[in-house]
This record gives structure tokens, C-alpha cells and sequence, in this order.
């Protein structure tokens, strides 16, 4: 298969499907209580017994790092999902109708584009409260214009292909046309940005509940893992390391994988 001569792909794949593994299994790896506090235990450094060491209040970093992963992972998942069904539909819509309906899209494609990612997240999160509930609802209303513009750009350069043509005039419905024979061939671009936005979306997600707008404590995020370590870093270092250093295994591992989708469409374009 094209996608095991590919090195990026497989060396991507290999971290996502390890990351997925112990999300999908924690207590495979992770044996203590994530939650367990201990005050005989606070603070300290790594060890056979506590691997990642343990943080102010004597729980086991591992743990918590390893049940995370869980956590994490699906945010970056659950965030990426609605927009790129929603966004797709609306580009593909937008596309192959033109006119009014791709204009009024595109214009509010424009006006959400016109803000920085972050900055409306937090002003979301803040006017509805934070947790993950209105942390994905945030992400989802600024993410889903790349996909409609994805969409909506192969859709202008496919619409007049010559088998849209042929569905036309054997009669095919608009809904069959789009779904059967347009979307396939034009979504292509969004799964590979999707790879990508994944990364984008579990940083922010951590960013927010680092800054206390996101997933509450005690539950074991990486973002406020990493908060909570923020205040020992001289002294209790591996709190905030270890959770980064896996976050950013992680956004490596998606990384890899939609840059070798990339390299691979690229090079069965010139083809």
C-alpha cells in the first residue's frame, strides 16, 4: 500500500495508535488512582514506584498523565468532527449553487476569519462559563469555515467535470449529485487539514483549561496538569514536563500523519 512506503504516515501512525492505545486502555499502563491524594507523598521525583514523580498534593503523575490521554485525545477529536461535517456541507452547497447562498457563506466564512482562533474561543468560554461542554461549542463556531472554503474551492473546479455533467443529464437529483459523486472527490483536502486541526484543537483545549477556562480539576488534562505544575517548576519540574512532553508526542504524531496524506495527494496530482 501507498500509505506504508510513506515514512511520515507510518512513523505517525505508530504514535497515534500508541496514544489511542492508552487512551482506549489506561488501566493497562497506569495501575494507581489518578485521583488518590496522599500528604505523605507530596512532591516527589520520579521513581520506580511513581514514574513521573507525584505533584502537591501526593498524586501520582503518570496516572494522571496516562488518563489524560483519554481526555485529550477525544477533545481534539470531538472538536474536529462537527466542523468538518457541517463545514463541508455548507462549502459544498455554497459551491455548487453559487450565487446568493455562496455568497451570504462565504461572507460569513469572511466575518468569523476575520478574528483570531483563540481570542474567540476565549471570549466564548468566558460569556457562557467554563467547562467542556461550552469549550467545544466555542471551537466548533470558529473552525468550520476552513472546511467550507476547502469544500467550496474543489467543488467550483469540479462541478463542470464531465461526470457531473453525465449525472446531470441522466437525471440525478442535486442531493444525489452532491453526496454520491461530488463529495467523495472533494474531500479529500479536508480529512488531510483534519489531521492537522486535531493538533490545533487539543492545544487549545489545553490552553484553556491552563488558564482555568476548560476541563476543571481535579480531573487529569494535560493543560491543567501543566497549570498545576506551573507553580513548582523550579523544584517539582516533571509535573509540567511530562504532560507536555506527551502533548506534544501527540500533535507530533498527527503532524506526521496529515503531512505525508499531504505529500501523497500532492504527488497523485502531478501524476
Amino acid at each position: 500500500m501507498a500509505f506504508l512506503r510513506n515514512p511520515g504516515i507510518v512513523t505517525g501512525a505508530v504514535i497515534v495508535l500508541f496514544i489511542l492505545f492508552l487512551a482506549l486502555f489506561p488501566g493497562v499502563a497506569a495501575k494507581q488512582n489518578p485521583m488518590e491524594y496522599s500528604a505523605e507523598r507530596m512532591l516527589l521525583p520520579p521513581s520506580s514506584e511513581h514514574l513521573f514523580g507525584t505533584d502537591n498534593l501526593g498524586r501520582d503523575v503518570f496516572s494522571r498523565v496516562i488518563w489524560g490521554t483519554r481526555i485529550d485525545l477525544l477533545m481534539g477529536v470531538i472538536a474536529v468532527i462537527v466542523p468538518l461535517v457541517c463545514g463541508s456541507l455548507i462549502g459544498l452547497l455554497a459551491g455548487y449553487y453559487g450565487g446568493v447562498t455562496d455568497m451570504l457563506m462565504m461572507r460569513l466564512c469572511d466575518i468569523f476569519m476575520a478574528f483570531p482562533f483563540t481570542l474567540i474561543v476565549i471570549v466564548v468560554v468566558t460569556i457562557t462559563g467554563p467547562g467542556i461542554t461550552n469549550l467545544f461549542i466555542a471551537m466548533w463556531l470558529v473552525s468550520w469555515m476552513h472546511y467550507a472554503r476547502l469544500v467550496r474551492g474543489e467543488v467550483l473546479a469540479a462541478k463542470n467535470a464531465e461526470y457531473i455533467q453525465a449525472a446531470k443529464v441522466l437525471g440525478y437529483t442535486d442531493m444525489r449529485i452532491l453526496l454520491r459523486h461530488l463529495l467523495p472527490n472533494v474531500i479529500s483536502g479536508c480529512v488531510v487539514y483534519a489531521a492537522s486541526d486535531i493538533v490545533m484543537s487539543m492545544l487549545a483545549g489545553a490552553s484553556m483549561s491552563f488558564l482555568g477556562l476548560g476541563i476543571q480539576p481535579p480531573a487529569p488534562e494535560w493543560g491543567a496538569i501543566i497549570e498545576t505544575g506551573r507553580a513548582y517548576i523550579s523544584n517539582a519540574w516533571w509535573i509540567a514536563a511530562f504532560p507536555g512532553l506527551f502533548l506534544a508526542l501527540t500533535g507530533t504524531g498527527f503532524s506526521l500523519i496529515g503531512d505525508g496524506l499531504s505529500d501523497m495527494l500532492r504527488t497523485k496530482g502531478r501524476g
